[in-house]
């Protein structure tokens, strides 16, 4: 692909994934429009807005596997591991703002979320096992907080870089929010 081709394809998608996160019913010419490049050139490309949404959030899981591949889950020190997962997901989150959710009834998409999830879950039991995270919560639980957590940083810390908004959330997620009298 050119050059060009290239960077059109990258703004059409990384626009396309602002927009239907700010409106899910945004609209090709809508997209097309915001991105600097004539509807045509997008429909070239994609034969249906689906088409679209698809590529977008196939971007996305992209980011997201990126991303927990340079954490190195498995090998990585869990500490490590934990802030480089937090960094590059709350990228991926702010790159790619779409909600995935809408996009399970594909098979692939769901498939794809299923090993990252795996992945994911995998290495929280690691880092229970390695003393990192406290034993004895309910089956899940950090699985289930991680992900909101995630996403608030990457949204309302936006101030912050995705470095700085990891600090906050490994140390939310580590230490709580109480003060040390609390505890």
């Amino acid at each position: 692909m050119r050059a060009d081709a290239t960077r059109n394809l990258e703004r059409v998608l990384s626009t396309g994934a602002r927009m239907l996160a700010d409106d899910p019913s945004a609209t090709i010419a809508a997209i097309a429009a915001a991105a600097g490049v004539d509807r045509r050139t997008v429909y070239r490309r994609f034969a249906s807005r689906e088409d679209l949404m698809a590529a977008v959030y196939g971007a996305r899981y992209d980011a997201v596997e990126k991303a927990i591949e340079a954490a190195r889950l498995r090998e990585a020190p869990v500490a490590v591991a934990l802030h480089l997962y937090a960094e590059g997901i709350i990228a991926a989150n702010r790159k790619w703002p779409v909600e995935t959710s809408r996009m399970l009834r594909d098979v692939t998409i769901r498939e794809r979320r299923r090993r990252l999830i795996d992945e994911v879950d995998a290495f929280l039991r690691r880092a229970a096992d390695e003393g990192l995270l406290r034993s004895g919560l309910p089956p899940g639980w950090v699985a289930a907080v991680l992900p909101p957590l995630l996403e608030q940083a990457a949204e309302e810390l936006s101030e912050l870089s995705a470095a700085q908004a990891a600090d906050v959330v490994v140390d939310t997620l580590l230490r709580g929010v109480g003060t040390p009298q609390a505890r």
